[in-house]
């Protein structure tokens, strides 16, 4: 399943804006003489439904009492609270890749319409969607389930083809009563067991999952079976949902993930190891690397493994991107670094761990990577990377 159109709600799915809203219902209340406790995070129920409700459901306040409250919540929060908010890590790629999959988007919020597209042009997003649907000022007591149904009508859309992402239980059940598709997003403020409870078809941990549930590859993990823990990874077998609501399974392997380094001397020569790998059965030249210790950054282990296995320490650690050496059954992301002005300290290797280290030309080492005489990923990528940088006066 394939969907043509993607509905996001505003606030704590596109935008962050815990903040400017709680900082403003307590004003609200605090200015009317209700009780504001010390922990503002108590009040995040006034995140994602309308204020007249949430005033009136959480504080008895009367209709009259309710639009005077908001009347001074906005007083805050038009001027100030607005701007207490951050886009979350993600999104705008992913608007970005949407758009270039051809997928039309929409915003459906209980946020007044005013404040909802001033943020999304505060934040340099409003280009990217088609239709924005918010409620106004006077109506702002709106059910989600009619902002989703003006939302779907404005971007032409049959109701199939339509896929809304939430963070709360309301997004979920007004998508479900219009037969719309739903996705709980967990970095929002609703949990898995809101959304399993809402009936949510999908669930996502990030929002790069968004895309995949969108163009029908993702898969949701059911259920899980551990299989193998050892002292570097562990293996479990993953039951996992299609998209077209089939099931399968997944053995994978969970890794901490590593970090490869190419360092490179003044001469354009790479520090390269040899050493016998036990997989393969062979002796192999690679580029120093390690795994992650637990909560360790990349750019730490490569410091670390630099020095270990090669005995020298860089002036500079350049970043080469992330590859994901084998994607079909292993979770491990490395971390590629090219490392220049290299000063000789103390190599101190791992107990076991027998290599050599040897210098070997860029070009030659280039033109080992083209032949196939280096068969090892991350070596291959790293060298490459590092030639064209150095090409294009990237190592300076």
């Amino acid at each position: 399943m394939r969907y043509k159109s993607v509905i996001f709600d505003f606030d704590g799915t596109i935008c962050e804006t815990g903040e400017g809203i709680v900082k403003s219902a307590a004003y609200a209340l605090e200015s009317f003489g209700y009780p504001v406790p010390d922990d503002l995070s108590e009040l995040n129920y006034f995140i994602g439904p309308p204020l007249l409700v949430t005033f009136q459901e959480k504080y008895g306040a009367s209709p009259a009492q309710a639009e005077a409250l908001v009347k001074k919540y906005r007083e805050r929060y038009t001027d100030t609270g607005l701007f207490e908010s951050e886009l979350y890590a993600g999104i705008e790629k992913l608007l970005k890749a949407l758009k270039s999959d051809g997928i039309k988007l929409g915003v459906a919020t209980s946020k007044p319409l005013p404040f909802a597209e001033a943020l999304l042009k505060h934040f340099g997003i409003y280009e990217y969607f088609d239709a924005v649907c918010g409620v106004t000022f006077t109506e702002d007591c709106v059910p989600k389930s009619d902002i989703i149904l003006k939302c779907v009508k404005a971007l032409g859309m049959d109701f199939e083809d339509a896929l809304m992402v939430g963070d709360k239980n309301y997004d979920i059940i007004g998508a479900k009563q219009n037969r719309v598709d739903s996705a709980g997003v967990l970095w929002g403020y609703g949990s898995k067991f809101e959304f399993i409870e809402a009936g949510a078809k999908f669930i996502a941990e990030k929002p790069k999952d968004i895309e995949s549930i969108a163009l029908g590859f993702f898969e949701q993990t059911e259920e899980s079976k551990g299989i193998f823990s050892g002292r570097i990874f562990t293996v479990h077998e993953d039951t996992v949902m299609l998209v077209d609501g089939s099931t399968s399974t997944r053995e994978i392997v969970d890794h901490p993930g590593g970090v490869a380094i190419v360092p490179l001397t003044d001469k354009d020569e790479v520090l390269m190891v040899r050493q016998f790998r036990a997989p393969y059965k062979e002796t192999i030249y690679e580029v120093p690397a390690g795994k992650l210790e637990r909560g360790e950054e990349p750019l730490s282990a490569g410091i670390r493994e630099l020095e270990e296995e090669c005995g020298v320490v860089a002036e500079k650690m350049i970043p080469l991107g992330e590859i994901y050496p084998t994607p079909g059954y292993c979770s491990e992301i490395i971390s590629i670094f090219a490392a220049v002005g290299l000063k000789t300290t103390h190599q101190a290797t791992d107990e076991g761990e027998f290599l050599d280290v040897c210098k070997i030309p860029l070009k030659t080492a280039y033109e080992k990577c083209l032949s196939g005489e280096f068969k090892d990923a991350k070596t291959i990528i790293g060298i490459l990377k590092t030639r064209e940088l150095k090409k294009n006066g990237g190592l300076s």
